[in-house]
């Protein structure tokens, strides 16, 4: 049967996992790590949306990052590269920089802290939640903080993985199988 450019990633790629923790205003979330998968849509980044949402991830769009740290406490979000390439801080201004790319796939669970510092111009991601969560966007605020922290942990965990679904790595890093 030939392969249709919507196809999952034949074997799983290499993930890196990031965890922080909070600062002053910025809660990340205390639990779980965002997961990296470099290249995972490398065939096909234009795809990320469809696959996302073929996986239980949906309310997706499809844009860029914003420019200041944000966060969401009511919904993981998962966000693919679909062209382009940007450096990201997660977890606030002492988490960490990441490089991602066309066909890279960052997911980010509740929490956690995010913003662009640079990207080429022709950078788009596409973004989807669990089961279709709407989802807040929080800022570095102290009120914002306040009321994030009780959201968090309230956030269910996904059933599926939104690369890989049902069987992905996201599962086991996130605990929700062995």
């Amino acid at each position: 049967m030939p392969e249709s450019h919507h196809d999952k990633p034949k074997q799983e790629v290499s993930i890196e996992t990031f965890a922080f923790k909070a600062d002053k205003l910025l809660p990340n979330n205390p639990e779980l790590p965002a997961v990296l998968y470099k290249g995972a849509f490398q065939e096909h980044p234009e795809s990320a949306e469809q696959i996302f949402n073929d996986n239980g991830w949906r309310n997706s769009w499809v844009n860029g990052v914003f420019s200041y740290h944000h966060y969401h406490s009511n919904a993981h979000e998962v966000l693919g590269v679909m062209s382009g390439s940007a450096s990201l801080q997660l977890g606030g201004d002492t988490g960490r920089r990441v490089e991602v790319s066309a066909g890279d796939v960052l997911v980010l669970p509740a929490g956690t802290a995010h913003k662009r510092l640079t990207s080429s111009q022709d950078f788009r991601i596409a973004g989807a939640y669990p089961g279709g969560a709407d989802y807040n966007t929080r800022r570095a605020t102290p009120d914002d903080f306040a009321a994030a922290l009780p959201e968090i942990g309230q956030v269910p965990l996904p059933d599926s993985d939104p690369v890989y679904g049902e069987a992905g790595p996201l599962l086991r890093v996130w605990g929700v199988r062995g």
